[in-house]
């Protein structure tokens, strides 16, 4: 067998996103293969790897956003194209490509989602953008190109909004979702809840609710606060914003601001989701949260949206429930509901059972399986 030259593009390696974690399994799959040659195309990439890479940088000049996705877009393929590589998985919107993942689901649908807390005039802005138009039609092109041969998502949400959205077969598509570290991420008892909150200095004889999420607009924290506001839980916030103020304003507008706590970015989790009794998540559009599977790990109930990946793992009433992004009645009902369960160690043991399945291990045998098949 030839040696195979197999590239991933990626415009920039984050330690903390979601895609690039899956990009680090991916590659930990592909050097588990013989003959394999691995290369990454990309803007910046700062992880250390163990294995052996090829780094291939393209990092052309951007005036805007629609300049920085062309301007990498032409240079990416044309250095695919002059290196002769035999296989490109791309995590970005190039057409051409053999293997593409949609990490971030369907540009279309995601405007649809956010439309929804826009203004006539924002809307109109929205869907008359020049970016976004762009985005779109190259992700069409993608989709229709004779190159693709196979598309890897996190959720079946997303598969069926891209078979719904594109002419392009089922078969082609393969559900992987992201691993979570269950050993990392583990169920808290009463007493050491209790403890982690004294610890993290958090109310301690409360309902506390957890949300996590940077880019507060598209994950629904208006909505959480609303919600909140509308009971007598408290909520901790993760992830940080440009625009918190305005939640923050809008909080004491609703005379819970002595209820919602903005702890900001944290850097190790597991101590937050111990710390309480469910995830708070009514996010506009989410293609599968990693946030869902730390959180079912830690044993906790789920409040998610119908526009989310993750609720595939919630059973309504058993581990959590799942309600449309802007119905404040139905997360207000849901958030009162937790309030009033009383089987803490049922819920948790259910909710760990549907994680407990996606190892590293298997999201590594899936990927070596898909490659063989296309290696073939």
């Amino acid at each position: 067998m030839k040696t195979i030259n197999f590239a991933i593009v990626r415009q920039k390696y984050r330690h903390d996103g979601g895609a690039e974690k899956f990009i680090t399994y991916a590659i930990e799959a592909l050097a588990i293969l013989k003959m394999i040659n691995l290369n990454i195309i990309t803007r910046q990439w700062w992880c250390k790897q163990d294995i052996n890479l090829n780094i291939h940088l393209c990092n052309p000049i951007k005036w805007g956003r629609i300049s920085r996705e062309r301007s990498f877009a032409k240079i990416a393929k044309a250095l695919w194209h002059k290196e002769g590589f035999d296989l490109i998985q791309s995590h970005e919107r190039i057409p051409g490509c053999d293997i593409y993942r949609a990490g971030d689901g369907v540009h279309q649908k995601w405007l649809i989602q956010r439309s929804r807390v826009l203004s006539k005039w924002q809307q109109k802005l929205l869907f008359t953008s020049c970016y976004h138009r762009y985005v779109i039609k190259t992700e069409n092109t993608m989709y229709t190109s004779p190159e693709l041969k196979v598309v890897i998502c996190n959720s079946q949400m997303i598969k069926k909004e891209i078979i719904e959205q594109f002419t392009i077969s089922e078969y082609k598509i393969h559900v992987i979702y992201n691993a979570i570290n269950t050993k990392t991420f583990f169920p808290a008892n009463y007493y050491q809840r209790i403890n982690i909150r004294k610890t993290l200095h958090l109310p301690l004889d409360v309902h506390l609710l957890i949300y996590v999420g940077s880019g507060f607009e598209r994950k629904g924290l208006a909505a959480a606060i609303h919600a909140i506001a509308n009971t007598n839980s408290y909520l901790v916030v993760i992830g940080q914003d440009k625009a918190e103020k305005k939640y923050r304003i809008l909080a004491k507008k609703l005379c819970c601001a002595h209820r919602i706590i903005f702890a900001g970015i944290q850097v190790k989790m597991c101590p937050w989701y111990q710390a309480s009794d469910g995830l708070l998540l009514p996010t506009l559009y989410d293609p599968c949260p990693n946030v869902i599977f730390e959180a079912l790990a830690c044993g906790l109930p789920i409040i998610t949206s119908t526009s989310c990946g993750g609720s595939e793992f919630i059973s309504p009433g058993i581990n959590g429930y799942i309600c449309d992004a802007l119905d404040i009645d139905a997360l207000t009902d849901a958030i009162l509901a937790l309030t009033l369960s009383n089987n803490d160690a049922q819920i948790s043991n259910y909710s760990r059972a549907q994680v407990i399945p996606l190892s590293s291990k298997l999201l590594s045998q899936q990927l070596i399986s898909l490659y063989q098949k296309i290696l073939e």
